[in-house]
């Protein structure tokens, strides 16, 4: 009988760890990609491919996704009866009849209303944003309901704190929810000033000890800041000083963001108070319904434009993709143009499928995605994508005054959308997201004059520059695409 060499024992191992793997992958439901991606992972790193794995391959826990839900079945009836009690009447000129299946779909299970009733502001610039933010965070008379993936610790970040603490102080309820993994350098310590002042802060519930928990794979992706229950943020922008092109890695940061007045916020404020309240540990720290926190706009008074407005949020706790399947949606309105901003161009078969679709019709597709990369694996699926783009007629421009990182669709003259959604697996099925659709004509062409703008500081990626890539590019490029469902 002869010993068993290293070569067999290698072999079994192999064989061995082939068959977990398998069984890894496919006992749990998972686009086809997703699948392939973890299995090539799990079998050309034996031992490490299932640590990594362990952490970010994971579903939500039950437990997690329980709490989240239940939310959605308290739910906060008299915020809902405000806004339902008069509907908005969306003008049949404004929209085709594709457009209200578009607003029915969007508005599933009644979480969505359209309002008609809102002011928008843009903004494109960081310190634009911030700037007049902290204006409103200084009028605040009741409450200041923040909402973010990043806050940092650095000189904004400092500047953003000191100010709740100031608000907090004066008598203000202030809460701070944040995804931990996003704000990385942001300790507890460095929050409990906040704290201290009378402020509440929370990580959000699947950032909350997510290391001992083995999944930090899901994250609040949101960026919201909602203010007396009347003014409104959400877009593009974290808290940090990259954001304000301090960073010389990125230069100028370019994003989108909205500052809304109207119904529209009291719908964020409503995704704020059910993001907290699955967040929450202590039952004191609940929100339950509070005038304060959702007024009666038309008995306030309170200065109002005609915007109609939906407010749409997504996370893994939802059975299927409905923001992305809500875009796709939006997108198959075209008839002219679909013009598209995102850092990361990561899709997956249901949205590529789509963009042929409209490139094949012949509606002008446009994307603009960043020059540079913030995250090298990402950033070359992306070029890979972009790539094949091209090829079947899309308009694939880089944007060279710095960093891209603005998620907007433009379609037509009629409709757009600003938010947190990028165009990628993570933002589609693992983050939890949050965009406004806006219907009207006028923000539409604010929009688009930004866009040409962009276009200016843009390069049109053609075939010809394709070929001139090198093979280790190449290379790169294919080798990250393989593992961009995970990514």
């Amino acid at each position: 009988m002869t010993a068993i060499s290293w070569i067999d024992i290698w072999h079994i191992i192999f064989f061995a760890n082939a068959i977990l793997a398998l069984w890894t992958v496919f006992h749990r439901k998972r686009s086809v990609a997703t699948s392939w991606a973890w299995l090539i992972v799990l079998i050309i790193l034996p031992v490490v491919g299932f640590i990594i794995y362990g952490f970010v391959g994971r579903g939500i826990s039950q437990e997690n996704l329980f709490a989240i839900n239940r939310q959605k079945h308290i739910g906060l009836s008299n915020v809902q009866k405000m806004i339902t009690e008069a509907p908005a009447k969306i003008d049949q000129n404004d929209t085709s009849p594709s457009a209200h299946i578009l607003i029915k779909y969007l508005d599933k299970d009644q979480e969505s209303p359209i309002t008609k009733n809102n002011k928008i502001k843009l903004y494109t610039d960081g310190h634009d944003k911030f700037r007049d933010l902290f204006a409103d965070i200084r009028q605040a008379k009741s409450s200041i309901n923040v909402e973010y993936y990043t806050i940092y610790n650095d000189a904004i970040g400092n500047e953003f704190l000191k100010l709740l603490i100031q608000k907090a102080k004066e008598g203000v309820q202030v809460r701070v929810l944040y995804d931990a993994w996003g704000s990385f350098g942001a300790s507890k310590s460095w929050f409990n000033q906040l704290t201290e002042a009378g402020g509440d802060v929370l990580p959000f519930i699947t950032s909350r000890n997510m290391i001992s928990r083995n999944r930090i794979n899901y994250h609040l992706h949101r960026k919201i800041v909602v203010i007396d229950g009347v003014t409104s943020w959400t877009g593009g922008f974290n808290v940090g000083d990259q954001y304000l092109g301090r960073k010389k890695k990125f230069g100028y940061w370019r994003d989108t963001h909205l500052r809304l007045v109207g119904s529209a916020s009291l719908l964020l404020q409503e995704r704020f108070v059910m993001d907290w309240n699955a967040s929450a540990v202590k039952e004191e720290e609940l929100i339950s319904f509070d005038e304060k926190l959702f007024p009666d706009l038309d008995e306030n008074d309170i200065s109002k434009g005609d915007m109609a407005v939906q407010v749409v949020s997504d996370g893994p706790d939802n059975d299927e993709p409905y923001m992305r399947n809500g875009l796709v949606r939006l997108m198959m309105l075209a008839r002219k143009r679909v013009w598209i901003q995102t850092p990361y161009l990561i899709p997956d078969e249901a949205m590529i499928a789509a963009w042929q679709i409209l490139a094949s019709s012949g509606v002008d597709l446009r994307i603009m995605i960043p020059c540079m990369p913030d995250h090298p694996f990402i950033y070359r699926a992306t070029q890979w994508y972009a790539n094949q783009l091209v090829k079947i007629g899309v308009k694939v421009y880089t944007y060279n005054n710095g960093f891209m990182h603005a998620k907007t669709i433009i379609v037509d003259d009629k409709y757009a959308t600003v938010g947190s959604v990028n165009q990628d697996y993570r933002s589609y099925d693992l983050n939890f997201e949050d965009n406004v659709f806006v219907y009207d004509r006028a923000f539409n062409k604010e929009m688009s004059d930004q866009f040409e703008k962009d276009m200016e500081q843009s390069t049109l990626l053609t075939p010809e520059m394709i070929k001139k890539q090198s093979h280790w590019l190449r290379f790169l490029q294919n080798f990250s695409r393989l593992l961009s469902p995970i990514l």
